[in-house]
């Protein structure tokens, strides 16, 4: 991919400002989660990931659930970590590292797409469970209760995920 197609690629992104879509994901315990519901009682910290047996997602999801998970306990925020694969091998993920926030299912790409944060990757639709062979870029994204995204870290470059100390500066910004 030329430099052009790349920097188009990364403008079309989610950036502050942008809706969150009215989509239902498939939280991998619990089943059909609403983010519209999810917002009602408070912001959302949107964690995405490419699937359950990708060793940085792990480790980011592990360290979200000891320094982050935590700091969040006493606000109203909703932790949600996405991937596109389908909600029975996310269960791993969650029970492998406990997790106490909700890990969820886009297998149709309805979020990955409204927020233009997936790429083609040749053969994940064997991975994924889900017919499609789009992973998202590690991403963290937060929305605030009228649905209006205030934050947005988006890694094209495959870089980690970002540190609980950025995202929790960008939940305090929601005042």
């Amino acid at each position: 991919m030329n430099a052009l197609d790349r920097d188009d690629v990364w403008d079309r992104m989610v950036k502050p400002g942008a809706r969150l879509p009215s989509v239902s994901l498939i939280e991998a315990d619990l089943g059909p989660i609403h983010l519209d519901r999810l917002r009602q009682t408070g912001p959302i910290v949107l964690v995405f990931f490419p699937y359950a047996s990708s060793e940085p997602a792990n480790a980011a999801l592990a360290g979200y659930e000891h320094r982050l998970a935590p700091a969040l306990a006493g606000t109203d925020a909703h932790l949600v970590a996405i991937s596109p694969q389908i909600p029975a091998r996310l269960v791993d993920i969650k029970r492998r590292h406990d997790l106490s926030y909700f890990v969820a299912a886009d297998p149709r790409n309805q979020l990955i797409n409204a927020f233009n944060l997936g790429f083609h990757a040749p053969g994940a639709d064997k991975l994924l469970g889900a017919g499609r062979s789009v992973l998202p870029f590690p991403a963290v994204v937060i929305a605030d209760r009228s649905g209006v995204v205030r934050f947005a870290d988006v890694r094209p470059d495959g870089a980690a995920h970002p540190e609980p100390a950025l995202i929790l500066a960008g939940l305090s910004s929601l005042g």
